[in-house]
């Protein structure tokens, strides 16, 4: 009687887990899917409001009617011959018809056309080598960022799309096809709506590569035509889980999500939620041999699993919530969205997985067919008790695991020349971290591949290098008006100097009419730098303008579109020397309560250091020789170190944790090869998951996602096949007991086991 209420019981919480995650699918599904109507990838709002360029911008709010959003519509004659009279009169009548574009996808509450979105009439200007045209246009740039229609579509994507679609058109319905020119869309607008074409494939094309990579290598791993499926079932339900939590929050306005976070929260559930199911189920294989109801070996495997799995996730969570720390609104949100991703696949390891191993009851080894394992019962136990240790003689060959066998073999016969030839390696690939140029990248060098934004800002600088739509903005007090004029003049990389007037400018950077406009005592000086305001080469010439200006006017404020990415740049250089260290201080913190001892600890934290130190000189010659990159944003090493050493330790944790387990039975040195050898399977199949969901990355062509995807990818490799495979069990075993300072194993003797 009391077997069958124990059995009813189960099968109540089993059906209760089943049907709670279906719902949580039924829910979170569609709000996964609208992820990207709570997205902010406006770089100035990331910036902390004592940032210089936020307080500039917020001084000179005054000096504008409306803040405008420009869209630069570029015209080139083809074959750069002067653009003849009936190109002239089609750009003219361009943009005159402009403002009647429709917005496609706007739905009946939006605005009808570009018109309804204009915060000044289009201005059209010739360049003076009469080769090309610039049609400016103003957006509100407080409108561009609503989300309208079916799609959810920001209305400047929606304007940028109908200035592009128009300027298709034949000359006679008011574009510019058939003139003998072509047009570009570029300017702060063009880069946005790139931007975010860019972004739009993280929803489906990101996770259908992530997720067909995972079953490809589970399908190789189990060769089981059932239990990859399960796997990625509570996999994409913990993405569902994380998705809904993330959307309620952003939406609420608790966190900032953009579109980097939101790929890296796919990526990561997925990785995670696969890697832990990984260990519970390959401890539920074990336990299906040695106890005959796989509801026992399930309870049995969660039991084992449960503490390093735990440990893993909160050794994780708590790295990335250090991002907490950062200036960046960017940085800081994207900690408590991985640290939501990384419990939703804990939560859906633990109770999702468990009941869907044991959904067919007694038949449940099914699941694993061809390859089903069979119950064995031990000499002397025809009950099924099994669990009892194996003797120490099995330290060489641990069944089932034979080629992990004798690497373990190879690690306790020659451990010190092991760990040494790995300690060279690492230190010589690390030799070329100070080659890894992460001081930053124009916006153009955002985009890998070819995109009309960027081909318009190449014409824009080919007839237009005076002219820029986001020129350094200074704000002083009005009596320090021809002071600031005259720095900023003085200032190598400045191309055109000119205070706001009465009077608008006919087009960006032309000199304005009138006196200088003067608001609550302040002035304000456009400053057009030679290079692109999105260029590196602009974000140095306005650091100049800074030291220049504040040396005339202490008290003037330099912002403006490069200045907000100097002030990005060096938020981010600050990051890295806060966040990094307070990383490692959790990340020790956690290991010593969790190992129970200060030696294995600090052991683990140096090699995945080392490890990550490694990746990145092999990052940098890679990006720098073999795919020549433009260089990287400061966050490119930020996030790959807060990743990387969370997860490298990761599998540390994994690895430790069941050596530890068998040191209590058979001694500290034959636990560390018992414990490698079990574990090695599982662990480089996690790993290797993780890489590849990882390297599903660079699928989106923005270079900072494919320079994350390789730095992530290639470390988790190099910490599962070489860290936790050679490093760390060589180390571990060369240390024997010592490791385990100061806990009860570092005084017992290899005798008392």
């Amino acid at each position: 009687m009391l077997r069958n209420s124990r059995g009813l019981w189960s099968g109540l919480l089993i059906l209760a887990a089943l049907v709670a995650w279906l719902a949580v699918g039924a829910v979170g599904g569609p709000a996964q899917g609208r992820l990207a109507s709570v997205q902010t990838n406006d770089a100035a709002a990331f910036l902390p409001s004592d940032a210089e360029s936020t307080r500039a911008a917020a001084a000179a709010a005054g000096f504008d009617d409306g803040e405008s959003l420009p869209a630069l519509v570029v015209v080139e004659s083809e074959g750069g011959a002067e653009l003849d009279a009936d190109a002239r009169r089609a750009v003219q009548a361009f943009a005159a018809g402009l403002a009647d574009a429709p917005l496609e996808g706007a739905g009946d509450e939006g605005p009808a056309t570009v018109g309804e979105l204009l915060v000044e009439d289009p201005v059209a200007v010739p360049s003076e080598d009469g080769q090309a045209a610039l049609v400016v246009v103003p957006l509100d740039a407080e409108r561009s960022g609503e989300r309208v229609g079916p799609e959810e579509e920001r209305l400047g994507s929606l304007a940028v799309a109908a200035l592009r679609e128009l300027a298709a058109a034949p000359a006679e319905d008011g574009g510019l096809a058939g003139t003998g020119a072509q047009a570009w869309v570029s300017g702060p607008a063009g880069f946005v709506a790139d931007l975010s074409t860019a972004f739009g494939g993280i929803d489906t094309l990101l996770l259908l590569v992530a997720l067909g990579a995972v079953l490809v290598i589970l399908a190789l791993v189990y060769r089981s035509p059932v239990l990859p499926f399960l796997v990625i079932l509570t996999a994409v339900l913990a993405l569902a889980l994380a998705g809904l939590v993330v959307y309620l929050l952003a939406d609420a306005g608790v966190l900032v999500l953009n579109g980097q976070s939101q790929g890296i929260l796919s990526i990561l559930v997925v990785g995670a939620a696969v890697d832990y199911s990984l260990l519970v189920v390959a401890r539920y294989r074990e336990e299906l041999r040695r106890v005959a109801d796989p509801r026992t070996a399930v309870w049995r495997a969660w039991r084992a699993s449960f503490e390093p799995i735990v440990a893993s996730a909160a050794t994780v969570a708590a790295g990335l919530l250090c991002l907490l720390l950062s200036d960046l609104s960017s940085n800081r949100s994207l900690g408590p969205v991985a640290a939501i991703g990384i419990a939703a696949a804990l939560l859906a390891a633990l109770t999702l997985l468990p009941a869907l191993l044991v959904i067919a009851g007694r038949r449940s080894r099914a699941l694993f067919w061809p390859r089903m394992p069979r119950y064995v019962a031990p000499v002397g136990d025809p009950g099924g008790a099994a669990g009892a240790a194996a003797p120490a003689g099995a330290v060489d060959e641990v069944e089932g695991h034979r080629l992990w066998s004798r690497v373990a073999r190879t690690v306790g016969r020659r451990d010190r020349v092991v760990w040494v030839a790995c300690t060279v390696a690492l230190a010589g690939a690390a030799a070329f971290v100070p080659t890894f140029d992460a001081e930053g990248t124009s916006e153009a060098d955002v985009f890998l591949g070819q995109v009309d934004s960027v081909d318009g800002e190449e014409a824009l600088q080919r007839h237009f290098a005076g002219v820029s739509a986001q020129p350094a903005v200074v704000v002083a007090p009005e009596a320090d008006l021809d002071a600031v004029v005259a720095a900023a003049e003085g200032t190598d990389g400045v191309s055109a100097v000119t205070p706001v007037a009465e009077e608008p400018a006919a087009a960006p950077g032309a000199p304005a009419q009138g006196p200088p406009r003067v608001v609550d005592g302040t002035v304000r000086v456009d400053v057009t730098t030679t290079a692109p305001s999105d260029s590196q080469e602009a974000v140095r010439t306005v650091e100049a303008l800074r030291e220049a200006v504040h040396a005339a006017a202490p008290d003037a404020l330099v912002g403006g579109a490069a200045a907000e990415r100097l002030d990005t740049q060096l938020a981010g250089q600050r990051d890295l020397r806060v966040i990094v260290p307070a990383v490692l201080a959790v990340i020790l913190l956690i290991l010593v309560a969790l190992l129970r001892s200060v030696v294995a600890a600090v052991l683990l934290v140096a090699a995945n250091v080392l490890s990550f130190g490694a990746t990145l000189g092999v990052a940098a010659l890679v990006f720098d020789q073999v795919l020549g990159f433009p260089g990287a944003d400061p966050a490119v090493p930020l996030y790959g170190f807060c990743f990387l050493v969370a997860l490298g330790v990761d599998y540390s944790i994994f690895l430790m944790s069941r050596v530890r387990e068998e040191a209590g039975i058979v001694g500290p040195r034959p636990g560390v090869l018992r414990g490698l050898a079990i574990t090695g399977s599982v662990i480089t199949s996690a790993g290797v998951v993780l890489a590849a969901t990882f390297a599903a990355l660079g699928v989106i062509p923005l270079l900072f996602l494919a320079q994350l995807a390789f730095i992530v990818a290639f470390g988790v490799l190099l910490d599962t096949l070489v860290v936790r495979s050679l490093l760390v069990p060589a180390l571990a075993h060369d240390l024997g007991r010592v490791v385990w300072w100061p806990g009860r194993l570092a005084r017992r003797s290899e005798a008392e086991a």
